[in-house]
């Protein structure tokens, strides 16, 4: 994660430098204000890639001595069947159409979205490996 973590702040660099200079070259608060978020978004990843190879360590894609069974084991766990992606997916549906067509229908849809979504998160918490 090191070297994705220099990547990122290489493209947060860019966009912090872009932001600045378009900013005082311009005068556009909206250009100016979408290279600012882009910054932030490039800084957030960055700075998730550092602290997570600060915890973790490298990983054995980053060793040039390691074997591809290094990298082996559990994926992770998939649930078989659930229904949440679906809500989710149809509450977000709801959401954006009631941006459009009104506050009732998105307040409907925002219901359903995060009913989706908690759902999602806490599916499996009491699960036992």
């Amino acid at each position: 994660m090191k070297v994705e973590a220099l990547l990122f702040g290489g493209v947060a660099a860019f966009f912090a430098f872009s932001a600045a200079l378009y900013g005082w070259w311009s005068g556009d608060p909206a250009g100016t204000a979408a290279l600012i978020v882009a910054f932030l978004m490039a800084a957030v990843v960055s700075f998730f890639c550092a602290v997570h190879y600060r915890r973790h360590g490298q990983r054995p894609q980053d060793r040039r001595d390691a074997d591809v069974a290094d990298a082996s084991g559990p994926v992770e766990f998939f649930p078989p069947k659930s229904p949440w992606p679906i809500i989710t997916a149809l509450g977000f549906a709801i959401t954006a159409t009631g941006v459009i067509y009104g506050l009732w229908l998105f307040l409907i849809g925002f219901g359903v979205l995060a009913r989706g979504v908690v759902g999602m998160v806490f599916q499996y918490a009491r699960r036992q490996d």
